[in-house]
């Protein structure tokens, strides 16, 4: 229980990953506000029916006003924002294509909602961070930003972008006592995965072969990192992208 007495908001918690992201820090004590695009009161209802604090937001995080009213929702209701997982982003729906056919409205939807979602929850809960003096923000990157996965560029630049952006952030709010670090997974099968039965196809045996723990990732894989990564364990680590990947990439 070494969330108790927190609140953490975890954007794209409807399902998959964040989903079991919500879950963990739950276990761990934390109050909780799942936000997404859709899904949200589902997964937050579940969790209420297990005794948890739970708050339900159905948010665009690439959507500014949406994110401030979020926040502001959060404060209103749960009293305080302790945790941000920014974890919302478009990655089951993306097709494998060459840049050529890439058309601009889609590079532009894909970095909005990655790259500047990112941008815009850190920046509505920075304030309020600064202020209480304390935080724990947990990007979600990916390992392809690592490999340069082919076929993926929209996908691949808004994850790198992450990766900066991680760093610098933790610079600029470290003074703050908030710290600022990334998970990287590897190809993980959350149901948003399993749903699209050519990118399966496509990558599930390469990402196996890739490991050193040569097995398929599942979300459950990835929560612990999180959960440390927000407790005071890991109070002195900021800036760092930790691969969770079992021995994909080595950083």
């Amino acid at each position: 229980m070494r969330l108790t007495g927190k609140v953490a908001i975890v954007t794209g918690a409807g399902t998959g990953i964040g989903q079991a992201i919500a879950e963990r820090l739950v276990a761990e004590g934390a109050a909780v506000v799942i936000a997404d695009v859709a899904g949200a009161a589902a997964a937050a209802s579940a969790l209420a029916g297990q005794g948890a604090r739970a708050l339900a937001v159905e948010v665009d995080v690439s959507d500014e006003g949406a994110v401030a009213a979020m926040v502001e929702r959060t404060l209103a209701e749960l009293g305080k924002v302790d945790i941000l997982i920014n974890n919302a982003a478009i990655a089951a729906a993306v097709t494998l294509r060459p840049i050529e056919e890439i058309t601009v409205a889609q590079w532009r939807r894909l970095l909005d909602v990655n790259a500047m979602g990112t941008f815009l929850c850190t920046r509505a809960v920075a304030p309020h961070m600064r202020a209480q003096r304390s935080g724990r923000i947990v990007n979600m990157t990916s390992g392809t930003a690592f490999k340069g996965a082919p076929y993926m560029l929209d996908y691949v630049a808004s994850k790198g972008a992450i990766m900066t952006m991680t760093r610098a952030l933790a610079r600029e709010l470290g003074p703050s006592n908030i710290t600022v670090n990334a998970v990287s997974p590897g190809y993980t099968l959350s149901e948003g995965i399993l749903a699209n039965a050519a990118v399966v196809e496509a990558n599930r045996s390469a990402a196996i072969a890739s490991r050193a723990l040569p097995r398929d990732a599942w979300p459950a894989d990835i929560v612990g990192s999180v959960a440390f990564l927000v407790s005071d364990d890991a109070a002195f680590i900021t800036g760092q992208i930790l691969a969770v990947d079992g021995g994909s990439v080595y950083h």
